[in-house]
């Protein structure tokens, strides 16, 4: 029978399909590969399916490849003889006994991506995760014969691989003689590693095998398929996940791309110190809390069949909703829009630049930052501004070539003069103290650039900051070209031209903008967090992914900001002139969501109905007398938990008769965690509409003379989360 097989590429495939539809396209011409699936002979049809993937992975494409993507090392010339996999030299150089590795560790991100969607994970579950992984290496991963390393913490030592065991996701190794091994801080001999051997039954992960280098290139794609199995499990799969009862949903599209998009963001400088420093933090404590959960719930269902324990039961809950909050800010920091629209509350609280305060002299000091200058622009200076400033004996003057350098010795109250020119600094510029900085020209004459890479640009935590008649151009800058994260920066008749953040407003912060134009910024012009105070007068903001974004955390303790927009034109951004993100539940969205009222979905789409009222106890009960009865009273609906004289409410009571007590604490437990689960199916949902009564919003002081003109998706609009 023979079969035209689609480009691997062209879109999501199961990774579980038979393999035996797979033949090499080349956009020239079709290769037939005749396969016999008849039942006697479908054996023997096993490695012919394997070579099969093996030639519709490693498929060169050099006509598409100018158009589609880079060269990458899932695009291979098959024509070529031997290895198309560079050779990765141990450390050790000559002082090692070990043979080299194949390089895999450098992969660019469309490469994992397409091995992920198009062969490994496909359209797969979280709980068949483990099952499509072991169907895609049985195709690509040599059985047997084999040489690798077994590399852990401490050592790599060389082993040949005799057989697999894919569905423990393992491999059987035997040990080569003579012992050939690295260590690190310990010492091995033989003996040693055949006992390690044999406590682990011979059988190594598959993740701590590094395929040794052979210039053949029959074992390329078993090494590529190791990298990719071992980078899923370090920086993809958590472990608490094949646990979860939310099971119905395409995990590559959820899970795995927004993670794989999270890691190469970090990778390339794309996401700030501290947000990175507030994931790793989240990740360590939603594991250990998962740990502590995992225990209760086996120490529970263990004795399901006495009288329960109380304390371990309200723990357990405990456990549970510190899990899930745990899991919904991952969820927000790995979402690119989540993360772009709620940004990053932990920031506000990063160390930074300690208030040097007044001088213990008293002596205040204007710094001028000049390359050089003109007699007549020396002249100038001295009548208009250093002669005002330095009338008291109190005041000196000095020169600097950079204002960075200047900025640096300010303390309280100091004034820093920047001449025109152009400036380029390489790091970031921190305002802890009260001091004015103004350029002493028009904004376009007095520039400070930023070349290098950095969580902003300018960071101001001073008391009353003032900036005035200069331009700021930013480059590479990860949080924005501005940050206010605490006190006050009043901005007059300056020039922002933006790359990735335009300026940044925190919480307790006080932002004054007046008479300043701001541009090109691939996220907010301005984004206004919770309990801030902001006040924008006669601005240009245009040119940007959304004029003003204003924030919403839904948090108890956050506080609604304080806005005052007046005589500014807001035009030509990509989204909205002005928007609002808000929490909100799912009934709220599903209405945003309506054609009928003009909504969109900003974030896929939605959850069927039955899946968002899907309602399941047996989390902590799935057998014993508890689990069944907790069930039975769930299906009244979802009970009020502020309300405890509602009809699914039940309080659990000591005093309560053996038989009671453990039937009401599991139904209290199951009614917990169902709305605990609601809570967090209704996160999920993600929705943005324009709206016309924003103005009317009480966050506003004084929203007039404003004009709104060709913002891509609307002037005033509403994000729900």
């Amino acid at each position: 029978m023979e079969q035209e097989a689609e480009n691997p590429s062209a879109g999501t495939r199961r990774a579980g399909d038979e393999m035996s539809d797979i033949v090499e396209v080349d956009f020239e011409s079709y290769v037939n590969v005749e396969l016999d699936l008849e039942e006697n002979n479908h054996l023997a049809e096993v490695g012919h399916n394997a070579s099969s993937l093996t030639q519709a992975l490693l498929q060169n494409e050099d006509e598409s490849a100018d158009d589609d993507d880079d060269s990458g090392t899932d695009h291979f010339n098959t024509e070529k003889s031997g290895t198309q996999l560079q050779r990765c030299e141990r450390l050790g150089g000559l002082t090692s006994s070990l043979p080299d590795t194949f390089q895999t560790s450098h992969l660019l991100f469309y490469e994992r991506f397409k091995a992920y969607q198009d062969y490994m994970l496909g359209d797969c579950k979280p709980s068949e995760v483990k099952a499509f992984t072991a169907d895609y290496l049985e195709k690509v991963v040599e059985p047997c014969d084999w040489l690798a390393l077994w590399s852990i913490g401490v050592f790599d030592v060389l082993v040949e691989v005799y057989d697999l065991d894919l569905k423990d996701l393992k491999a059987c190794v035997k040990l080569v003689l003579p012992l050939q091994c690295d260590t690190r801080g310990c010492e091995l001999t033989e003996e040693a590693i055949v006992t390690l051997l044999e406590a682990n039954q011979h059988r190594l992960p598959l993740q701590e095998l590094l395929v040794v280098y052979e210039q053949s290139g029959d074992f390329d794609l078993t090494a590529l398929a190791l990298e990719h199995l071992r980078f899923f499990y370090t920086h993809i799969w958590r472990q608490w996940e094949e646990e979860d009862e939310d099971d119905d949903f395409d995990y590559f599209v959820r899970c795995v791309e927004p993670r794989l998009r999270l890691y190469y963001d970090i990778l390339e400088d794309r996401v700030p110190l501290g947000l990175v420093a507030e994931y790793k933090s989240l990740l360590e404590n939603c594991s250990q809390c998962f740990q502590k959960f995992s225990v209760l719930c086996r120490g529970l269902r263990t004795n399901s069949d006495t009288e329960l324990d109380n304390v371990s039961m309200v723990e357990s809950l405990k456990l549970y909703d510190q899990l899930e909050t745990f899991k919904r800010k991952l969820h927000i920091i790995e979402n690119p829009l989540l993360r772009y629209v709620l940004g990053y509350k932990g920031n506000a609280s990063q160390q930074c630049v300690q208030s040097r305060g007044l001088r213990a002299s008293g002596m205040k000091v204007v710094h001028v930052v000049t390359a050089s200058c003109s007699t007549i622009q020396l002249q100038s200076l001295l009548s208009d501004r250093l002669l005002p400033l330095c009338s008291s004996e109190d005041t000196e003057i000095q020169f600097y070539r950079d204002p960075v350098s200047a900025v640096e010795k300010c303390h309280q109250g100091d004034v820093v003069i920047v001449l025109p020119g152009i400036y380029i600094v390489s790091s970031s510029i921190f305002l802890p103290d009260s001091i004015t900085i103004e350029g002493f020209g028009l904004p376009d004459d007095v520039v400070i650039e930023k070349k290098n890479k950095g969580d902003s640009f300018v960071d101001s935590t001073g008391a009353d900051v003032r900036l005035s008649n200069i331009k700021f151009i930013q480059h590479d800058a990860i949080e924005g070209i501005m940050c206010v994260r605490q006190g006050t920066l009043n901005m007059e008749n300056c020039v922002l031209q933006c790359e990735t953040t335009g300026v940044i407003v925190r919480t307790s912060a006080r932002l004054t903008m007046n008479m300043c134009d701001l541009y090109g910024s691939k996220g907010a012009g301005v984004e206004i967090y919770p309990g801030s105070v902001c006040s924008l007068v006669g601005n240009g903001i245009h040119h940007c992914k959304d004029g003003i974004l204003i924030k919403d955390f839904a948090d108890e303790l956050d506080v609604m900001p304080s806005i005052t927009m007046e005589n500014n034109v807001i035009h030509n951004n990509a989204g909205y002139g002005v928007i609002l993100v808000k929490s909100t539940n799912g009934e709220q969205c599903d209405a945003a969501l309506d054609p009928s009222e003009g909504g969109r979905s900003s974030l896929g789409q939605n959850r069927p109905a039955a899946a968002q009222n899907q309602c399941r106890s047996d989390l902590l009960f799935p057998e014993g007398p508890a689990g069944p009865k907790a069930v039975d009273q769930q299906q009244g609906g979802v009970p009020d938990p502020t309300n405890p004289t509602s009809n699914g409410s039940a309080d659990v009571q000591p005093e309560s008769a053996e038989n009671g007590t453990g039937c009401d604490v599991a139904s209290a437990s199951g009614r917990k965690l169902h709305f605990i689960r609601q809570i967090s199916r209704n996160k999920e949902t993600s929705c943005s509409r324009a709206v016309q009564d924003l103005m009317d919003h009480q966050i506003f002081v004084s929203i007039q003379g404003n004009q709104f003109r060709r913002n891509g998706m609307g002037d005033l609009g509403t994000f729900f989360y």
